[in-house]
């Protein structure tokens, strides 16, 4: 949906969005061949379903956004306001892990890394947005630095009760004694 967002067609002048987002998706694509070149049919069969869903839902965007939106401000807002869903979405997706890190204190299954990565990302984007006084930019991101900075907080608060030699023992010989 970013990649349609910069678009000279929905929103002129967004060649940083494009250009980004258009790498991103050739990236997504590398690793879907790389999924389906080393999975079992099973779990091919679930991604080509989600992918037909997407392209669906793709294409009816594209056609009712350019058949029945004629300028670029309803174009813009229209593709933006898809776009500020799906990407609340996914800066919220963290949320189930936080909340596990909170109930058990424990940052072990939250991996500093993505918290940074979210947080950096985040960050750059809403400087672009404020730079280009985009809303449909701004908004999701701006939400997503708030996301970012409580994980953090909640890797700092939790990082030192974590026990980091328990690798759920358990678990395995549990698994390993019903085969």
């Amino acid at each position: 949906m970013w990649t349609f967002y910069g678009l000279p067609i929905v929103h002129p002048d967004s060649l940083l969005v494009i250009t980004i987002n258009g790498a991103g998706l050739v990236i997504e694509t590398i690793f879907i061949v790389i999924f389906f070149t080393y999975s079992t049919w099973g779990g091919r069969k679930k991604i080509i379903i989600i992918l037909i869903i997407e392209a669906i839902f793709t294409a009816a965007v594209v056609a009712i956004t350019l058949t029945f939106f004629h300028t670029y401000e309803q174009r813009s807002m229209i593709v933006g306001l898809i776009c500020i869903v799906f990407n609340i979405l996914m800066y919220a997706s963290p949320l189930t892990v936080m909340k596990m890190v909170i109930k058990t204190k424990s940052v072990r299954y939250m991996p500093l890394t993505l918290s940074l990565a979210t947080f950096a990302n985040s960050i750059v984007w809403c400087v672009y947005a404020l730079l280009r006084f985009d809303p449909y930019i701004l908004v999701p991101n701006g939400l997503g630095s708030i996301s970012a900075i409580v994980q953090l907080v909640l890797y700092a608060t939790y990082y030192s009760s974590t026990n980091w030699d328990d690798d759920d023992r358990s678990e395995v010989q549990m698994s390993s004694s019903k085969a």
